[in-house]
């Protein structure tokens, strides 16, 4: 009998090879031929489950989309009961991507983002990514901001916004060496925990 090809995990491991390669040498070092080397599959393989190298980018940007979502939820999944703070801090650090063994992973996320720039399908894609986690970020925002005794009551898109605009900012930053893993922290952290300290404001006299 002819050998069943499980097509959805070799774009998984076409998409791993692209990875590894755009780690290696950014984007522009990226060859159908590479990846097909890279991944231990043929060029006619790599042809087959995408039509065109921004077709196979696309994909592997999705695949590290969901790599770092699955991440998030599962370290939410195992601390069920943490406070609504606390889920969107260890949220919003596994997102900034500044822990040692998400270097990698790091540099692949900005060479893409790079790219994005000039490729309006990855910058689609990646729309859609900060769309979905600005979304989720709001959700815990608003869900702690219920329960916060500020002067002015959060609006939870716009700090949504703001701290998916600062975890993106924290990954360069560790990335070229302006900052230490433990400074991006501190920044993120005092960040987090001025958004729930805001002092209420006195009521007027007359």
């Amino acid at each position: 009998m002819p050998k069943q090809v499980d097509h959805a995990d070799r774009r998984r491991r076409i998409a791993e090879a692209v990875c590894r390669l755009a780690d290696e040498r950014g984007l522009e070092g990226v060859t159908l031929r590479d990846v097909a080397a890279c991944a231990q599959v043929s060029m006619g393989a790599v042809q087959r489950c995408f039509r065109t190298k921004e077709e196979m980018l696309v994909f592997a940007l999705g695949h590290i989309g969901e790599r770092i979502s699955e991440r998030v939820q599962a370290r939410l999944v195992r601390c069920p009961a943490q406070s609504g703070a606390t889920a969107l801090g260890h949220a919003a650090t596994e997102i900034s991507l500044l822990q040692e063994e998400h270097r990698a992973e790091a540099r692949v996320w900005l060479a893409f983002v790079a790219q994005a720039a000039v490729s309006e399908a990855l910058a689609r894609t990646l729309k859609a990514n900060y769309a979905a986690l600005q979304e989720a970020f709001a959700r815990l925002i608003s869900e702690v901001g219920e329960g916060a005794d500020c002067a002015v009551p959060l609006d939870p898109q716009r700090e949504a916004r703001t701290l998916l605009a600062l975890a993106d900012g924290l990954t360069a930053h560790v990335l070229i060496g302006h900052l230490t893993p433990r400074e991006a922290q501190d920044v993120l952290h005092a960040h987090l925990g001025g958004l729930w300290e805001r002092p209420v404001r006195s009521p007027r006299t007359t």
